[in-house]
This record gives C-alpha cells, structure tokens and sequence, in this order.
C-alpha cells in the first residue's frame, strides 16, 4: 500500500475527533497529495461527485498484536465485542474509512489538485491510502446499527465560560461546540470535576461534563 496524499485537518489530536464521519459536517480537510501523485488528470471527472470515501491509514493507535475482542469505548469500557463487529484502531489493518463531501477542487494553487473536504474523522497528517466516488446506491436506507445504534444520538448542551466567546471566530465556534457536544469521553468516564483537554488548531480547549451539560472553561 502506498500512501497517496495526506489530509490537514484542525484537529491536532486523537482525543476530540468524531466517532465516525459525516458527525461534525462543519470541520473541514484539505487532501495534499504526495508529489507522485500530485496530477490533475488524476481527479479529472471528480467535480461530478458531491461526497468520496476516503480509505486511511490508523497511526499511534494500539501495538500491533491482534486481539478478536476489544472493548469499545463508548460501551463503557468493559464489555468486550468481537474487532470485525467494530471500527476499532486496534486491529490487523489499522485501516480507517470515510464518506466526506467535497466542497472545492483547486486546480490553480501550488500543490494542486488540492481536495476540500467536510465531515471529516481525521486528525492533521493522517495518511491517505486511497479515494473513491461515493454513489447514491452506497446509502443502504434498510441498514442495522447493530450495538452501536442510538450511541450519540443525544448531543450535549455546551455552555461556554466568559470570554470564550470572544476568543474564537463564529465559524470556529460552531466547529467546537460541535466536537464537544458528540462527548469526546470514553464511556465509562463519568467525573464532572476532571478537567479534558481538546486540541484544536493552534489552542487547547479546555472543558468539563456533568450529566448531559458541557461546560467550555478555558482556551489556552
């Protein structure tokens, strides 16, 4: 497998990202391609498609060795399910996958071409390993959640300290009231008094949860 390009996002890292894409549709990407790679006619025809798959490469995640069980997060950390039954990082291929729209194909800057992406997953650097047109037959309205159905299903409220506000643009605050609203935590954190930590382009944005109320305290 070769790696094709790599996305910038502003998620800086693993802690914060959605759980899956599509989540956060307000937090954006731009897929760079590596040098080999880097030709227009290699997107020619993609201006006809609104959203792609992006097949991606899991870094600093797990140790390598295979388990058949893991225990996702979000189920409280305890009870374990089998890895083909999840989206876990901690499997054989540490291979991710994603349906994102496409917002804008540059083909004037200097890296060109150069894909703007939204609903993104990742955090900034992840390796592309491959892209592909997503089609309206791949939505399978039918579809079973399976456990992972209605996990999410209910946002947090987010309040922000004072100042906060001012701190952040309008558009960079909708980004993070997003993210912390899908409850960053593994399931099985539950202290109102912890004090999370979420990076985000260039800051550290500080917050706490009690029951279904987030509250924004600080960015540094």
């Amino acid at each position: 497998m070769k790696k094709i390009a790599v996305i910038r996002t502003d998620i800086k890292d693993k802690f914060g990202l959605p759980r899956q894409s599509g989540i956060v549709k307000e937090l954006k990407g731009r897929i760079v391609f590596e040098p080999e790679y880097r030709r227009i006619e290699a997107v020619r025809g993609l201006e006809g498609f609104s959203h792609i798959w992006l097949l991606w490469e899991f870094e600093g995640f797990g140790n390598g060795a295979f388990s058949p069980t893991v225990r996702p997060p979000k189920l409280g950390g305890n009870k374990r399910v089998g890895v083909f039954a999840t989206r876990s990082p901690n499997r054989p291929n540490p291979i991710g996958l994603s349906a994102v729209k496409i917002e804008d194909i540059d083909l004037n800057c200097a890296d060109a071409p150069v894909i703007t992406v939204s609903g993104v997953d990742m955090k900034d650097g992840t390796a592309i390993i491959d892209i592909k047109p997503y089609l309206p037959s791949d939505c399978i309205p039918e579809a079973k959640g399976g456990f992972a159905a209605g996990i999410g299903d209910s946002p947090l409220e987010t309040v922000l300290s004072d100042g906060i506000k001012d701190q952040l643009t309008e558009e960079e605050l909708a980004v993070v009231k997003k993210l912390i609203a899908g409850d960053p935590r593994p399931g099985y954190a539950d202290d109102p008094d912890r004090v999370y930590g979420m990076k985000y382009k260039n800051r550290d944005i500080r917050f706490k949860i009690s029951g279904k109320v987030a509250f924004i305290t600080e960015i540094i």
